[in-house]
């Protein structure tokens, strides 16, 4: 049997910043070699803002496979119907927004791991496996085990919760997102404020009495990524694909128009 690799788990096995890039903008398949090229080791593939569909989503992580780069994607919350989707036609792990509470972290787990650890329904041939036929019971756990389950912590509750959810077998990743955080605390895009410092050092915590991978998305500047990371932030949402582009093609322009 072909073991599919999850190159961003590996990272975060090793004790290394698994780095991400959001993807809203994009929607062509070479996206995902360009993306492996310049070092990024994970693809934020969001299907709960912008206007992608779940085909885009799949067709990219199809090609991410071959590129070696892992593809996550992210549902809008309570879509398993999508989130066992993507991962049938390729994704490596789903994020899943405003978790809350160690309830909804369960029912994450049960609605997307295979049995024994959930119920998800289990599909034919996989894109993981370039599509060989592999017994029943290795495809399963070689998926349950590989694959990465995101929690994403959004409210003053949700990091309250933190250990509760933490502590729910199957969920791999606590990751803050931080400008909903803040607006949810009424500092809206306050990212260096000491409350959010706080979340971040209860999140931490919570992943590492449990064994579980800290996250940090929203956070951009070299200052906040510096910050978080030092407090302990591992999976990394770097940046989107748009603003990105944004902000090399302002140092671009900028820097030619002083010439002229």
């Amino acid at each position: 049997m072909q073991i599919f690799r999850n190159p961003a788990r590996e990272r975060l096995q090793n004790g290394e910043l698994a780095l991400g890039i959001g993807l809203r903008q994009a929607r062509t398949v070479d996206i995902a070699p360009a993306m492996k090229a310049v070092g990024f080791d994970w693809l934020f593939i969001d299907l709960e803002h912008g206007a992608m569909e779940l085909d885009t989503a799949v067709q990219i992580s199809v090609a991410a496979l071959a590129a070696g780069i892992s593809p996550l994607v992210r549902v809008p919350k309570g879509r398993y119907d999508l989130a066992a989707r993507a991962l049938d036609g390729g994704a490596f792990g789903i994020v899943m927004p405003h978790v809350d509470t160690a309830d909804e972290a369960r029912e994450f787990v049960n609605q997307l791991k295979y049995p024994p650890v959930g119920h998800r329904s289990i599909a034919g041939a996989m894109p993981h496996f370039g599509f060989q036929s592999v017994p029943l019971a290795d495809a399963a756990a070689a998926v349950n085990s590989n694959m990465l389950i995101v929690a994403m912590l959004e409210t003053p509750q949700a990091i309250a919760n933190a250990e509760a959810i933490a502590a729910v077998p199957g969920i791999d990743v606590l990751l803050i997102g931080t400008n909903d955080l803040t607006s949810e605390m009424g500092i809206p895009g306050a990212l260096m404020h000491e409350r959010v410092a706080e979340a971040y050092q209860t999140m931490v915590a919570a992943c590492r009495k449990h064994g579980k991978w800290p996250g940090m998305g929203g956070v951009y500047s070299e200052e906040g990524l510096r910050h978080y990371i030092g407090i302990g932030a591992q999976m990394i949402l770097c940046g989107s694909d748009l603003s990105l582009m944004m902000s090399a093609g302002s140092a671009r322009t900028k820097y030619l128009r002083e010439l002229g």
